[in-house]
């Protein structure tokens, strides 16, 4: 293995002196997202491979290139998990482009993220320098935490070449309540509700079910942790829906299928109703309202994380009004998936497909990025920056 990570070394290295960019890319699962990308591709599922697992210490170190399905099944035989459940969209995701996305999955609301996870990394700068970051365990994470700053930075400061993770055991008991005839705003307040309380919520999911006759609004709530708690708290939840009218059905741990749907956008909500219509993503605080864009059915919407993270699909033309509402509740949009038949650089940066950033954070970025990247290696237009 040493010899591929050298020839990632050599091919950064080649890059800043020719002064030609590089795009890093692994299984290529997330290439929908942002700008579409220009520069040589530098494939990093070559060097691959779990360095180290100590189940008893709880966290694993993996090359780049390695599979996340491998990881995870690697985890799985050991009864741990990454508890983020970070998605694939796709077979041949990798653990390089799970931590350069940051993409989490339903559990994140209550678990944290994938940059909470990180414990270190070791990559390759703009200079083609070796560096490492971090360590094994939370005591070696101190000063600025640069291992963190590398999850979800896109592959714009640096390849990531090893990383450290923080891993968790499986829940002893796990139970979905599926409540149905709750509508969007009901569903928030009651939420709110469930979180201010001692109750094991482990991830949340309300949608519209237009599949369905007649046509219903669902809450889904997972539950996980002690089988105690699970169950005392399914029995009390429940109660607290069916008061507000809602039909309740408890799902066991089969319902896991279903929630892997939902982390890898294969729900039937995530299918495009239309080829002028875009998917966008709005992080918003848990206790935002229902979020009505003009001229667009507020209810055609799916709202997870306990209301923090909230999808809808909306022509490109409606960006503005859909920046404008997030940030007035304190929150930010994008466009997580172009309408199909409006693609390219210039149509995404003429919509707005992309939140202004604050000239502060703009500062910071470019600031890291001549940092860590003086000669513009990584510089693929990916974040539409």
């Amino acid at each position: 293995m040493e010899a591929q990570r050298q020839h990632l070394i050599d091919a950064v290295r080649a890059a800043a002196a020719h002064g030609h960019p590089l795009r890093l890319r692994g299984g290529g699962t997330k290439d929908f997202w942002g700008a579409p990308l220009t520069g040589e591709v530098l494939d990093t599922r070559g060097y691959s491979g779990i360095v180290s697992h100590e189940p008893s210490e709880l966290f694993v170190t993996a090359r780049a290139g390695t599979p996340l399905a491998e990881l995870e099944a690697a985890l799985a035989a050991h009864g741990q998990c990454l508890p983020f459940e970070p998605p694939h969209f796709g077979a041949g995701a990798t653990v390089g482009g799970m931590v350069a996305a940051g993409l989490s999955g339903p559990a994140r609301a209550s678990v944290g993220s994938v940059r909470d996870y990180v414990l270190g990394v070791r990559m390759v700068n703009g200079r083609g320098e070796d560096l490492s970051f971090g360590g094994q365990v939370m005591k070696n994470v101190a000063g600025y935490d640069v291992s963190r700053l590398m999850a979800g930075s896109w592959g714009t400061l640096g390849l990531i070449t090893e990383v450290s993770l923080k891993v968790l055991p499986l829940a002893p008991a796990e139970a979905t309540l599926m409540c149905v005839g709750l509508d969007q705003a009901t569903a928030l307040s009651l939420l709110h509700r469930w979180g201010g309380q001692p109750l094991p919520l482990n991830a949340s999911a309300w949608v519209r079910d237009t599949t369905a006759t007649p046509v219903a609004d669902i809450l889904f709530v997972r539950l996980r942790g002690a089988v105690a708690a699970v169950q005392s708290a399914t029995t009390r939840m429940s109660a607290d829906a069916s008061a507000l009218g809602a039909q309740v059905t408890v799902m066991d741990a089969a319902a896991g299928a279903d929630w892997r749907a939902s982390a890898e956008q294969t729900l039937p909500f995530f299918q495009a109703p239309s080829a002028h219509l875009a998917l966008w993503r709005l992080s918003v605080p848990q206790t935002a309202p229902v979020i009505e864009v003009p001229g667009l059915d507020a209810a055609a919407q799916y709202v997870e994380w306990h209301g923090a993270q909230r999808w809808l699909w909306a022509p490109m033309a409606s960006a503005p009004a859909i920046h404008a509402l997030a940030q007035a509740v304190g929150g930010n949009a994008q466009c997580f998936r172009p309408a199909a038949d409006h693609q390219g650089p210039a149509a995404l940066a003429m919509t707005g497909a992309f939140a202004p950033m604050p000239e502060a954070l703009l500062r910071i970025q470019r600031a890291l990025q001549e940092q860590f990247d003086p000669a513009g290696v990584f510089a693929t237009g990916r974040m539409g920056h």
